[in-house]
Order: structure tokens, then sequence, then C-alpha cells
């Protein structure tokens, strides 16, 4: 029996409140809630004040191996799986404060947060079916969302080795290196 059939229709609810607050998309309410797709339409439209975006789920891992998404995707799945170990939460409950540490994290850096809770969840999934791994960096051994197959004893983050447009400027998230 999977742990979401179990919760209350109180806690479901509550849950789809919190992530629709957090901005996910209906889909990602649909696959971590028992609750019908009418009902999180309406509680979607009543909580978000409009109707939820159109289309399909960001699917490629590609975007997460872009420099600043990378580092970004880091940081949150590094709380996630520091959740992971110390917290008895289901899954979501899981990405859900891994999302909300994160979001302070880059409030308390002043930086535009470039991970959207949707994907935040789409990389949890990928990172459970093996399609993304996490990859410790050989000069400062932090740990970073990789491809599983990168050869890790030469692996260096985009911290230690940024791209030559790095520290640009504070739009969009970019990291003041210095």
């Amino acid at each position: 029996m999977r742990a979401k059939s179990i919760l209350t229709e109180a806690k479901q609810i509550e849950r789809a409140v919190t992530l629709i607050k957090l901005g996910a998309r209906l889909q990602v309410l649909e696959s971590e809630t028992d609750l019908s797709y009418e009902r999180l339409l309406r509680l979607y439209k009543e909580v978000a004040g409009k109707s939820p975006s159109k289309g399909q789920l960001p699917f490629s891992t590609d975007w997460f191996m872009t420099w600043q998404p990378n580092i970004h995707a880091s940081l949150f799945l590094n709380i996630h799986e520091y959740l992971n170990k110390v917290a008895e939460l289901d899954e979501i409950d899981t990405v859900i404060k891994a999302y909300q540490l994160y979001l302070e994290q880059t409030q308390a850096q002043n930086l535009e947060p470039l991970l959207s809770v949707t994907r935040a969840w789409r990389l949890v999934k990928f990172i459970d079916n093996g399609m993304l791994t996490m990859t410790a960096c050989s000069k400062c051994g932090g740990h970073f969302v990789t491809h599983p197959h990168e050869i890790a004893k030469h692996y260096v983050c985009g911290l230690c080795n940024p791209p030559a447009r790095a520290g640009k400027g504070k739009a969009n998230g970019a990291l003041q290196l210095h």
C-alpha cells in the first residue's frame, strides 16, 4: 500500500495547498495526492487565483547540467539527502521541506532561486530512477548533480571551475565569485 493512500483527505488537501503555494504544476499534485483531477483543479484556482499552467512537465536531465542550474539543483539535493537521513517524512514532504530550505538559502544570499518546486520534484525522480546521481568534486569535496557515467575521480564542480562568463552580475541568480 502506497503511503499517500493512507493519508486523510484533510492532510492531502493541506499537502496540495502547500505545493500550490510553492508553485507546483498540476501534474505534481496529481502524482502526489489521491485527490481527483477536478478537486485539484478547483483547489488550484482557489489557492493560486488562476488556472494551472498547461503543457508537459520538463523532462530533460540536460537543464540540471548547465552551470548555475547545477549549483542550485545540487544545493537542493544536498538538503534533500540530509533530510532523508535525519527525518522520517513521506517522500513528497521531504521534497517540500527541502525546497522550502532551498528557498531560504537562496533568499539569504540575495539570489534568485533558479529551481522551481516542479523541477526539484522531477530532480528527485531522476535521482531515484538512476538518470542522475551525485558526484563529489575532486577539488572541494562538495556533492553535485551529475550524469551517472561521470568519471567521479576527475570531476570538478562549477564552483571550483566556473565558466568564463561566471560572476558577471547578480541577474538571474548569478553567483558572486571572489
